[in-house]
């Protein structure tokens, strides 16, 4: 019985597939729309969601085509993920599967349905099904230059060409990609954290009309003032807009208590307590520095990975290293002796200097730092301004 179960399963499967990867004509009723998606309460799901939706009736089609799809079976996927080589691809499947599986995870869904004519529909189909074929599929995933949002508007883009106008009309502040991500993220929360961490001053810039739909609600901002060329006619480009679904309304569940600043501040007031101690009784805690070397040098390590072992673009030119340097921790034997060598003092004075150089580029905007880290970093500079006069004191007795 189970063996025939599962032959109807993969019949079942293989028919469905075939379904979907055939080219069809669409018929002159049909109608393409951009699928928008509120976001969700996990970290991944946090910045919505965007899918193209085939529909025509007289066809028996009602497919959502969607770039957001990963096979968490792929070889070493973890490990792909890290270095930025994670394959996404394009997949097609029946548009109330997808709908409703966003309806209980209760987030609203809203549907632009596109005002081109039959010739336009066919060439957009056609492109999508094309892309759908297995040899085509797959693509390497970008957070901010190549992803779910981004391939929307590039794909109309592909095949309308410059009968499609996008404008800046819908962007009514100039942020940066950064305050783009948090408007979405709030900043102290531990995603907030680590994305200011993993991220470089690449997402510090201002971001353009164009670039700024990386993100699915800007996907559907700019369709929503976009134009077609018809002729000597301009158009809108999206013809009706719908809400599909409404979600209801969740209370926040944020625990100041559990938040980072909360965490490192304590964290912080220990450090800054624990150097007090040390200079009442004028003596060092040796474990103190090397834990504090081991944390910032082994987050240093993993930064450096990100920025220079890694297709990530949005880990470039990351200014974390200048308070997480990689070399302290191969130095924790050094900080951590109980007689230690007189240019120990130089490399402390030079992690402080990067930190005065961390706190100007704050200031003059070229990279924003994680809100949560701020008690930790002020209870590393005043620890390294005690360091700096223990060392000059203990060099001076030797």
């Amino acid at each position: 019985m189970k063996k025939y179960c599962l032959l109807l399963i993969i019949y079942l499967f293989l028919s469905t597939s075939d379904t979907f990867s055939q080219i069809y004509d669409l018929s002159d009723e049909a109608e393409i729309s951009i699928i928008t998606v509120g976001p969700g309460k996990n970290l991944y799901d946090k910045f919505g969601h965007s899918a193209f939706r085939v529909r025509d009736d007289e066809n028996g089609i009602d497919w959502a085509y969607n770039y957001g799809t990963y096979d968490f079976n792929t070889p070493n996927f973890y490990t792909k993920f890290a270095q930025g080589k994670l394959l996404y691809s394009l997949s097609v499947g029946y548009f109330e599967s997808f709908f409703k599986n966003y309806v209980a995870e209760n987030r609203w869904v809203k549907e632009q349905v596109l005002q081109l004519d039959s010739e336009q529909k066919k060439a957009l189909f056609r492109y999508l099904q094309n892309n759908a074929k297995p040899e085509n599929k797959d693509y390497k995933y970008d957070f901010i230059f190549d992803n779910c949002a981004t391939r929307i508007r590039d794909v109309l883009v592909a095949v309308l060409r410059s009968d499609v106008q996008y404008n800046d009309t819908f962007v009514k502040e100039e942020l940066t990609f950064r305050q783009l991500i948090q408007k979405n993220v709030a900043a102290n929360t531990w995603g907030s954290l680590g994305m200011d961490v993993a991220i470089g001053a690449v997402v510090d810039k201002k971001a353009s009309a164009w670039e700024y739909q990386f993100l699915p609600e800007y996907v559907f901002e700019a369709a929503a003032v976009a134009t077609l060329q018809k002729g000597n006619e301009t158009i809108p480009l999206v013809k009706e807009t719908t809400n599909l679904f409404q979600n209801k309304p969740t209370t926040g569940n944020g625990n100041f208590f559990r938040s980072p600043l909360f965490i490192f501040g304590i964290l912080g007031m220990l450090i800054v307590f624990f150097t007090y101690k040390d200079h009442r009784n004028h003596t060092r805690n040796r474990l103190l520095d090397g834990l504090l070397f081991g944390f910032t040098g082994l987050t240093g390590i993993f930064l450096f990975l990100l920025w220079f072992a890694t297709d990530h673009t949005a880990t470039a030119m990351n200014y974390n290293l200048l308070w997480a340097f990689p070399l302290s921790l191969f130095l924790i034997p050094a900080i951590a002796s109980a007689k230690p060598k007189a240019w120990l003092r130089k490399y402390v004075f030079l992690l402080l200097l990067m930190m005065v150089l961390m706190v100007l580029h704050s200031f003059t905007g070229v990279q924003q730092f994680a809100i949560g880290f701020i008690p930790l970093f002020g209870a590393m500079a005043v620890r390294y301004v005690y360091l700096l006069a223990w060392l000059k004191k203990v060099s001076s007795e030797q």
